[in-house]
């Protein structure tokens, strides 16, 4: 184990402490282990939650985090940013002039008479379906360079980072301050089940769900769904959530008044000195909707979808689901007080290989690397992989990676991660049968719990 960790650290230039370096290694196999059987959650016909894997959070104070990665990843170079964000925007016009191409080269009698009609129109929407899917990636991009400027991190400069999310943001009917407040709130809260933003799990008493033990108990009167029901249900959270959530608060915290949005100035979400920018925000969603609209009536409803909606509904799909699960897994614990605080929820976030390189250059490594962005979140994307190397060697057990297929850990999350129980402060998600994947321990520390961000 000495020389494994060794020559690891000395490829990713980390001290050669070799004690340290096998605790720190050690500590990472173990929770790679427990968190490959979390997400596996094929129960056997014998549960015991006694012989489930405990769990014990995290101890370490954020400065002593923030002290084991370098400073200079903490550096914003705002022409790097500049550079993705032309990149990007070179690539959507590429894929856009592309696409002007598509009908026209198919309409063509030549196209035709070589692939026959059914040929051709095999051919057009093949294109079509490539256009589709990689400008949505680009759009995709494009937002979280918005996400970025949202948080500090594309520049130094508060102005050049709100001028540029709130540009790119508004194209992309996204509340940009408006969503940038509920935002950093739920950084400052992550995991936290009574001031989370989104994602706050839904508990038994939710369900109506008696509890364990209040006589015989079917699970699948409460949780059984069809398979196809289930499926309508995830593909309507994958299109329909994220506006969803900016206008009724859908997966927001319960204790909201009804009607809560990210459109009222005067809503919960903000307070009297925000109101401004929620009504900036307002303006621009008001105007893009304007440009739409124009567009529609001069090249027509048809065009407009092909060449734009459908690529932003591949944003909400994208978006969603990287978010979803980041936040969503039978291995990540959520937190009542006193047990929660910032570095806790931090960690209760997952890194995946999502997409592969497609997501790592298109969108910027946000899934690959959403751990260490919760921690920092003024952190730029592009020092994502290097401060990840650092953050893994330290916090050990308490970082969370999973190399599952994206579509598969989706649809197996949606299906196991059901609710929480009402009581206890460290929680994990039970599945429709009622059943966990891992148990707090029996004795654990707590922290102070200001957000220092």
């Amino acid at each position: 184990m000495d020389k494994f960790a060794y020559r690891i650290a000395k490829d990713l230039r980390l001290p050669h402490d070799p004690a340290t370096l096998t605790s720190a290694f050690s500590r990472a196999l173990s929770s790679r282990r427990m968190f490959v059987a979390a997400s596996a959650i094929q129960a056997p016909s014998s549960y015991s939650e006694d012989e489930l894997p405990e769990f014990s959070p995290m101890h370490w104070k954020l400065q002593e985090i923030r002290a084991a990665i370098p400073a200079h990843l903490f550096v914003r170079d705002t022409r790097r940013g500049l550079a993705w964000l032309g990149l990007d925007l070179l690539m959507a016009a590429c894929c856009w002039r592309l696409a002007l191409l598509i009908d026209p080269m198919f309409d063509h009698s030549a196209a035709v008479q070589r692939l026959t009609p059914l040929g051709a129109e095999a051919a057009r929407w093949s294109c079509w379906l490539a256009y589709w899917w990689f400008q949505g990636l680009i759009f995709t991009g494009i937002w979280v360079i918005g996400h970025e400027c949202g948080h500090g991190a594309f520049s130094s400069s508060q102005r050049i980072c709100n001028c540029i999310g709130f540009i790119v943001h508004t194209l992309l009917l996204t509340p940009y301050f408006s969503w940038k407040i509920s935002h950093h709130r739920h950084h400052c809260n992550h995991a936290s089940m009574e001031r989370d933003e989104v994602y706050v799990p839904k508990t038994r008493s939710d369900l109506g769900i008696p509890e364990e033990g209040e006589g015989e108990l079917h699970y699948e009167e409460y949780l059984g769904d069809t398979p196809i029901y289930t499926l309508f249900m995830l593909l309507r959270q994958q299109l329909l959530a994220f506006p969803a959530y900016l206008l009724y608060n859908v997966s927001g915290q319960k204790h909201y008044p009804r009607w809560t949005n990210h459109f009222n100035p005067n809503s919960v979400l903000f307070t009297e000195e925000q109101r401004n920018v929620v009504l900036i925000s307002n303006a621009g969603i008001l105007a893009t909707a304007v440009l739409l609209h124009r567009a529609c009536l001069t090249w027509g409803i048809w065009a407009v979808v092909k060449y734009y909606g459908i690529p932003w509904l591949c944003v909400t799909h994208w978006f969603i689901m990287i978010t979803y699960l980041h936040h969503t897994d039978p291995a990540l614990p959520h937190y009542r007080q006193p047990q929660w605080n910032f570095q806790r929820g931090a960690a209760a976030t997952v890194d995946r290989d999502f997409l592969g390189w497609m997501g790592r250059f298109f969108l910027h490594d946000v899934a690959h690397y959403h751990v260490v962005h919760h921690f920092f979140p003024k952190m730029p994307f592009y020092h994502g992989a290097e401060a990840t190397k650092y953050l893994r060697a330290f916090i050990g057990e308490h970082y969370h990676y999973s190399e599952k297929p994206v579509f598969k850990a989706l649809w197996d999350n949606y299906n196991h991660c059901q609710f929480v129980e009402d009581k206890g402060d460290i929680l994990f998600y039970r599945d429709r049968s009622g059943k966990a994947a891992v148990r707090p321990a029996e004795n654990y520390q707590t922290n102070g719990r200001k957000c220092p961000l």
